[in-house]
């Protein structure tokens, strides 16, 4: 079997979705590596293959060139397309399509692959998924910076109480941390009082605010669901510090809305949506 054999039936493997024959297509100890993976063998290589399949169900290489680069290379260029019906990366699907541009650079020995390298361009695969690319240093001088996410449930009064929490955390247990937080969110939206949620990923430490109308509210973490999975977890093994805590407010200023035709800031609450000058305020945003 030629080579160019080799690498295409390689590829055919990954279009009919059969991790078994992705493998197989590999010499003993041979290896994947790509921007996305790092470097992988073995099993981990069709491990790889089906949670990509599970993400892109219809996940399809496009061959657009096929051809030998010298002695035992194999240099394959395609475009990967499918549609993100499934988690990807520990995030929910966007449904969004992707058409994304790479090459396969593949040494291949008499017993088969001996190492597949791959290239694309991460940040185009990210921005075809609606995903925000974000560049930024981990610290610069006192400060550090991070990623945020914020839920907010519709609701427009001021919060009564606040409850926060901070975990510190090795990078291993960071996704879990996530899918945890994320599916606790979820369930919060349908808890009485529940007004808004922003979470905070800087460095190793995780906060998570949320906003109540009322302090007993935050109680309700505590009756079961995801939170509860989340803290016998977190007391068996996740996570390296954390602390809980539940804050009052002393007092929240009255909401200001701009006015769109004069100009002038007013208490939408105070004048009752309605500009000093007559005409009727934009709606004013959740206080959290």
């Amino acid at each position: 079997m030629t080579n160019i054999n080799i690498a295409k039936q390689y590829l055919d493997a990954w279009n009919a979705h059969d991790a078994d024959a992705i493998i197989k297509t590999f010499t003993s100890g041979g290896t994947y590596n790509d921007p996305a993976t790092g470097e992988i063998t073995g099993e981990s290589i069709g491990d790889n293959a089906k949670r990509l399949w599970s993400a892109f169900p219809d996940l399809l290489f496009e061959i657009v060139s096929l051809s030998e680069a010298g002695a035992g290379k194999v240099v394959a260029e395609w475009i990967m397309k499918g549609t993100n019906t499934g988690s990807f990366h520990g995030l929910p699907p966007t449904g969004r399509t992707i058409s994304l541009a790479g090459v396969d650079v593949m040494d291949i020995g008499t017993d088969g692959i001996k190492s597949v390298k791959g290239y694309f361009d991460t940040k185009t695969l990210s921005e075809q998924l609606g995903l925000q690319v974000l560049i930024q240093p981990y610290t610069l001088g006192p400060f550090s910076f991070g990623i945020s996410v914020a839920v907010q449930s519709g609701r427009k009064t001021k919060p009564g109480a606040f409850g926060i929490t901070t975990i510190w955390n090795a990078d291993a247990d960071t996704e879990e941390i996530r899918t945890f937080t994320r599916e606790t969110a979820k369930e919060m939206l349908d808890m009485e009082g529940f007004i808004g949620l922003t979470t905070m990923r800087i460095g190793g430490r995780g906060v998570t605010i949320s906003a109540w109308e009322k302090p007993e509210h935050t109680m309700q973490l505590k009756k079961g669901g995801t939170h509860s999975e989340a803290m016998k977890k977190f007391w068996a093994e996740l996570g390296d510090a954390a602390f809980t805590s539940v804050w009052i407010p002393h007092h929240i200023n009255p909401m200001w809305v701009r006015c769109t035709v004069c100009g002038k800031m007013n208490s939408y609450e105070k004048n009752s949506g309605r500009c000093i000058c007559g005409q009727p305020l934009s709606e004013a945003p959740s206080y959290y």
